[in-house]
């Protein structure tokens, strides 16, 4: 959460850890003076990872961003977040997304339909199972989507000492923001996102949801994962620009997300996009990514000036902000940074 004095975001650290070694990664990025540690859900279970993470930091943020809802049961999502919330000692960030249709329903095998409304009842059917956990009250869930309405003493790991993890949502449409604001504690800025379409599109939404649900800006936190090619040598820096060059196009070429290049003007990239990635073009791809577009979605530049750059343009709309680390030695080079940040926070706020 940024500081209530100065109004300073907090820096995360996102990483893709790889088989056995989150909890070795977690532990160096506390040490450098991250925030907090998340994981997202492409080739390794983040929860599983996150509870072994849990074991070698002790006051960093374990976060997943993220984690894929309709691959799995509200009750699947329930138990498994609350043992994390309790190994961590009530540090865990449930961060939950939809995917897309064809990973749902083809690499998941799970049932899809409508979203935003399915999200709505999923995070409903999360507070209710923890509802019965904590009160012993019967549970009696029974949605469109789903039904929860069988909980045994045996199943029962009643009232979790730290509490239930907040959850976060995260999307790239107005509908899903508007559903954060109305059901959930948070929402996670989809990477696919400028300043423009945050400020015009998303933040409108969530506002809206908010407003439905009688709850103040204050009490709902605004995560950030924006696109950095950084490094410490200008080699480093143009590999790194390269590499979120495909990163744009990966997501541009994706029919969910032409939204936000529609904002732009860019409609006709998103079509050359999604005829090249059906053709398997991915390095022809990355080529159409001109340095407007570049600029738009990615900041640039030594880890110093892109600290500088996150904070300027994200700052001010967002409570804390997450860079990607691409290896693990990379986290080495936020130390210095870090500290300066921390050191600044505490001078403003004895000011």
């Amino acid at each position: 959460m940024k500081s209530e004095v100065c109004g300073r975001p907090s820096f995360d650290v996102v990483v893709d850890p790889g088989t056995g070694r989150a909890a070795e990664i977690a532990h160096r990025a506390e040490n450098v003076g991250f925030g907090g540690f998340f994981l997202g859900e492409t080739s390794h279970d983040p929860l599983l990872l996150l509870a072994a993470a849990s074991q070698t930091t002790s006051t960093m943020t374990l976060g997943t961003s993220i984690y894929v809802a309709f691959a799995r049961t509200p009750m699947v999502t329930a138990v498994a977040a609350n043992d994390v919330q309790a190994l961590s000692h009530g540090r865990l960030r449930l961060g939950l997304g939809s995917q897309v249709k064809p990973h749902i329903t083809r690499r998941f095998s799970m049932p899809w339909s409508r979203p935003a409304a399915r999200m709505r009842e999923y995070v409903q059917a999360l507070h209710a199972i923890w509802d019965a956990w904590e009160t012993g009250s019967p549970l009696d869930f029974d949605g469109e989507f789903y039904q929860h309405t069988l909980m045994t003493p045996m199943f029962d790991p009643g009232p979790n000492p730290f509490g239930r993890p907040p959850v976060q949502l995260a999307g790239v449409g107005e509908a899903m923001s508007r559903v954060a604001g109305e059901v959930a504690d948070g929402f996670l800025v989809h990477s696919f996102v400028t300043d423009r379409y945050l400020a015009e599109v998303v933040l409108p939404s969530v506002q809206e949801g908010l407003s439905c649900s009688g709850r103040p800006r204050r009490d709902f936190t605004i995560g950030v994962t924006p696109m950095v090619a950084c490094g410490t040598t200008a080699d480093e820096i143009a590999a790194a620009r390269d590499h979120v060059r495909g990163q744009i196009a990966f997501y541009g070429s994706t029919p969910a997300y032409r939204g936000v290049l529609d904002l732009h003007g860019w409609a006709g990239l998103h079509e050359k996009l999604y005829a090249l990635s059906k053709a398997g073009e991915w390095d022809v791809m990355r080529s159409l990514i001109d340095d407007d577009v570049l600029a738009a979605f990615a900041v640039v530049g030594s880890v110093e000036e892109v600290a500088d750059a996150l904070v300027a343009r994200w700052g001010a709309v967002s409570d804390h902000i997450s860079v990607a680390a691409r290896s693990s030695d990379s986290l080495a080079g936020w130390r210095s940074v870090l500290k300066n940040t921390e050191a600044q926070v505490i001078n403003e706020v004895h000011d």
